[in-house]
C-alpha cells in the first residue's frame, strides 16, 4: 500500500462513529458484534474500516477465520482514537462549566478596601463550587482601574467614579461608604487612653496619603474645620509593606480605610484608635461597561460580590 498523506485526517473527515468502532473491534475483535454494539450493519462498519485503511495506505486488522486482530498500525490507531474521545469528552466537560460560570478567565480590579474583606469573601465562596474558575485581580486606584475597565482589560472593578472622570457607558452600583479611623502599632501609649479629641492627636508623627489625594484633602480639612493646623510630622506614603514597618518602629498614626485597619488588626499588626474620625472617602461600588456582555465566569464573581456586599454592609 502506498504511504499515508500527511493531511489524511482533513480528507478523512473522520467521524466520531469511526473512532468507536476502531475500539469496539479491539473489544470484541469480531465485526458483527462491533456492529451490534453501535446499532450497525455488518457491511456499514465493514466498508469504515476498509475506508480508513485505504485512507491511511495501511492494514489495521488482520481478517482471520474466528475474528479479527488488530496490526501494529491498528493498535496505534486504537490508542489515539481513545485520547481523542476522551478529548473530546474532556472537551464537552469544559463547555458545559463554561455555560454554566465554573470554569473560564476572570479579571476584576479592586481598590484597597474591596481587597481586603470583600472580594476575598466572594473568592472564597465562588471557588467552593467553581476550582477551576481562573480569577485575577488586579489592586488599583479606582482612576487606573477606570482606564483598565474602558480599554476592556477587566471584566467589571470596584471602586470609585470620579466627578472628573468620563462615567459614559458605565454602570454604577454603590455597595457602601468608606469611613476611615486612626492605626497604631499594638502597644501604643494612646491605646491606654479612653477618650481622644482630634486636638490630642494634631501635633503627632503621622503617615499620610500624598498630597493631592482625596483622602489626604479631607484628612487635612478635618482638622481645619475644627480649628487645628493638620499636622506637619509627616511620612508621605501609602505603600502598606512601609507603612507598617514604619508603625512597628514608631509611634506614628496611620489614617487608613476602616476595613484596611480591621484587617491588619485581626493579624495584630495595627490597632486602631478609640476616636471617630470625622473623615471619609467617597462611597465605592461596582462599576461595569454598559455595552459590554459578561461571560458566564465573570458573572457568577459577580454575583458572589453581591452577596458578600449585603452580608457585610
Amino acid at each position: 500500500m502506498d504511504s499515508p498523506n500527511p493531511n489524511w485526517f482533513l480528507k478523512a473527515r473522520l467521524k466520531t462513529r469511526q473512532l468507536l468502532l476502531l475500539i469496539a473491534l479491539d473489544d470484541f475483535r469480531n465485526t458483527h458484534r462491533a456492529a451490534d454494539e453501535l446499532n450497525m450493519t455488518q457491511p456499514a462498519a465493514s466498508k469504515q474500516i476498509k475506508d480508513l485503511e485505504e485512507m491511511l495506505g495501511v492494514r489495521l486488522f488482520e481478517r482471520l477465520p474466528r475474528g479479527m486482530e488488530p496490526t501494529l498500525y491498528g493498535e496505534t490507531m486504537i490508542r489515539h482514537a481513545q485520547m481523542a474521545l476522551t478529548g473530546l469528552s474532556l472537551a464537552h466537560d469544559d463547555i458545559v462549566a463554561l455555560k454554566a460560570g465554573l470554569a473560564g478567565q476572570v479579571e476584576v480590579g479592586v481598590i484597597m478596601t474591596a481587597a481586603m474583606a470583600l472580594l476575598p469573601r466572594a473568592v472564597a465562596r465562588i471557588k467552593e463550587h467553581a476550582p477551576l474558575l481562573r480569577i485575577g485581580v488586579q489592586v488599583e486606584p479606582s482612576n487606573v482601574l477606570l482606564d483598565k475597565l474602558q480599554r476592556g482589560t477587566l471584566d467589571f472593578m470596584i471602586g470609585r467614579i470620579f466627578d472628573t472622570a468620563d462615567s459614559s457607558g458605565l454602570i454604577y452600583e454603590e455597595l457602601t461608604e468608606e469611613p476611615a479611623c486612626a492605626g497604631v502599632r499594638p502597644g501604643h501609649p494612646l491605646l491606654e487612653r479612653r477618650e481622644l479629641a482630634l486636638k490630642d492627636i494634631s501635633a503627632l508623627p503621622w503617615i499620610l496619603p500624598p498630597h493631592g489625594s482625596i483622602l489626604r484633602h479631607r484628612f487635612d480639612m478635618m482638622f481645619r474645620r475644627a480649628g487645628l493646623e493638620p499636622p506637619i510630622n509627616v511620612v508621605d506614603s501609602t505603600a502598606l509593606l512601609l507603612v507598617t514597618a514604619l508603625l512597628q518602629q514608631t509611634d506614628s498614626l496611620h489614617v487608613m480605610p476602616i476595613d484596611v485597619a480591621a484587617y491588619y488588626a485581626s493579624l495584630n499588626v495595627v490597632k486602631i484608635l478609640p476616636i471617630d474620625l470625622p473623615c471619609k472617602m467617597d462611597a465605592f461600588g461596582i462599576i461595569l461597561q454598559q455595552d459590554h456582555l459578561l461571560l458566564p465566569a465573570a458573572g457568577l464573581l459577580l454575583k458572589e460580590v453581591r452577596i458578600a456586599a449585603l452580608e457585610m454592609y
